[in-house]
């Protein structure tokens, strides 16, 4: 599965390794980069899972003199009925561990979910330096 990154204006399809070195870029230590491409990680699973398509947007941000990273997952899953319970540790319609989109918003700063029945899933993710 590929990643589409953003910066400066220019976009590309890359490895999701590589939210790992956007992070780097954008500033963030070392610990920070690994738990951001985590979370692409997660979601980029979550897609595989329920929607075997879709892409996630990654694109660094600036904020006056704040630098931050922007992940945008989305997919044509059937989408989720219960926001509420997904968001919950062990939750899971897959017989997985249910840690993917709790642990993804734990490490992250903002986490927002949109999800239709029958057309798909977003989630946009925020984290600041």
């Amino acid at each position: 599965m590929t990643v589409t990154k953003k910066m400066e204006n220019r976009e590309e399809r890359v490895e999701i390794s590589e939210a790992i070195g956007l992070a780097e870029a954008a500033g963030f230590n070392r610990t920070e980069q690994y738990r951001i491409g985590t979370a692409v990680s997660e979601l980029a699973r979550n897609i595989f899972t329920y929607a075997n398509r879709g892409e996630v947007t990654i694109r660094t941000l600036k904020r006056g003199t704040k630098n931050g990273i922007e992940i945008v997952a989305e997919d044509n899953s059937p989408g989720i009925a219960d926001i509420g319970s997904a968001m919950e540790d062990h939750f899971s319609t897959s017989d997985s561990l249910g840690l993917g989109l709790s642990g993804a918003k734990r490490l992250m700063r903002e986490f927002h979910i949109d999800s239709e029945l029958g057309v798909g899933t977003k989630i946009t993710m925020r984290k600041w330096v």
